[in-house]
């Protein structure tokens, strides 16, 4: 009996971790859509609000992430001669063919390479632009392009 009871609370233990592990964060988002077997490519599309996220792959919905992000996202582009350019709302048609403005999307292709961005939300922004590590994490727009600024300075070196 007792050894029931110390299985139960592992097993129980063990699926908790794998549930906090497989959630969908902006820390983890590019690695998460890496992970997913594809032929063409991995796509997250969050509409108007963004309270629901769908997870594409090859064309068709696998997953509805919730709770994922809220409208207050931002996205931007960087230019060197520029820096941080707010990207424009995209517009998506659904199967209805009625227009849905996209608050959020993030796409990897079947090379891996995803969109170069940079992504605001709740105080912390998110570097998706390096090809082969994870997405770095900076405290303010400023902070991320001066460290795009300061790459850019020891290449052209």
């Amino acid at each position: 009996m007792i050894i029931g009871v110390v299985y139960t609370l592992a097993i129980g233990n063990f699926a908790k971790l794998s549930d906090e592990s497989s959630k969908v964060t902006l820390s983890n988002l590019k690695e998460y859509l890496h992970s997913i077997p594809h032929t063409k490519n991995v796509k997250i599309l969050c509409l108007d609000d963004c309270s629901e996220c769908d997870i594409f792959v090859d064309g068709q919905i696998s997953k509805t992430v919730e709770g994922f992000l809220d409208e207050s996202v931002r996205v931007y582009r960087y230019e060197f001669s520029y820096g941080a350019i707010e990207a424009e709302k995209e517009i998506f048609f659904n199967s209805d063919d009625v227009e849905e403005d996209v608050c959020f999307s993030y796409e990897v292709d079947k090379r891996g390479v995803g969109n170069q961005v940079f992504v605001e939300f709740k105080e912390k922004v998110y570097d998706f632009s390096p090809y082969f590590t994870k997405t770095v994490v900076y405290s303010s727009i400023e902070d991320a392009v001066e460290a795009k600024e300061n790459l850019a300075r020891e290449v052209m070196q």
